[in-house]
């Protein structure tokens, strides 16, 4: 979807103004337990990370350029808990559980969660299909107006752009946060700049991963 979260080559915000690398990871203890809640709610096997990172891109885009980094976090796992019937809207005011959710949740021990954090969840998945699009070919990346997730950035949208490299089969996200785990194949595309951002960008060249079901061939002139 498009919204305040997709700022990728977008005019008029102004220079990037990276962090120093000495800078914090969290800047107030806030943000620590928000990071801490976000990860054990997360635990208890009610939604997937895409599914979590459209939850808080569902929010107003003017709340979403306003609040910070860990805010937007906060947001949407509040999201989240509601929708999964966790709790209610009166206990998220009030601060105070009412009554048991009455759902059978996973709930890992120390040491099981230390293993979740520890491994992690891989995408990459075996599917039967052939990758479509081979190493060298021209592609065209579709226009994609959608008010679900996606992982294909408005910017790159409608360029064109060289398959470099394949990494197999991945969940795709466009489904997955709908709690569909389809897999598609995935390919790191180059574009040029000026492809990207018009012909008086400074001339370099940029690889974004792209799924298959953002691609077309070139000459399909992506239909």
């Amino acid at each position: 979807m498009r919204g305040g979260h997709d700022l990728g080559g977008r005019q008029g915000f102004g220079p990037v103004d990276p962090e120093p690398e000495q800078e914090p990871v969290f800047h107030d203890d806030w943000e620590r337990r928000v990071f801490a809640m976000t990860l054990a709610t997360g635990m208890l096997g009610q939604w997937n990370i895409d599914q979590s990172r459209h939850a808080r891109e569902r929010q107003h885009p003017v709340a979403y350029l306003e609040q910070s980094y860990y805010e937007n976090w906060l947001a949407g796992m509040e999201r989240l808990l509601i929708e999964a019937g966790l709790i209610s809207e009166e206990e998220l005011r009030s601060g105070t559980a009412e009554a048991k959710c009455g759902k059978d949740l996973r709930i890992p021990d120390a040491e099981a969660a230390r293993k979740i954090l520890t491994s992690g969840g891989p995408a990459a998945r075996e599917i039967e299909a052939p990758p479509r699009f081979a190493v060298g070919s021209e592609v065209f990346v579709r226009r994609r107006h959608t008010s679900g997730h996606t992982r294909a950035p408005d910017y790159v949208q409608g360029c064109r752009g060289l398959v470099r490299g394949k990494h197999g089969a991945h969940v795709f996200p466009d489904t997955n946060s709908s709690g569909d785990p389809q897999a598609h194949h995935l390919y790191s595309v180059e574009f040029s700049s000026r492809e990207l951002w018009g012909g008086d960008a400074e001339s370099f060249e940029v690889l974004i991963d792209l799924w298959e079901p953002y691609l077309a061939l070139a000459d399909d002139n992506g239909a």
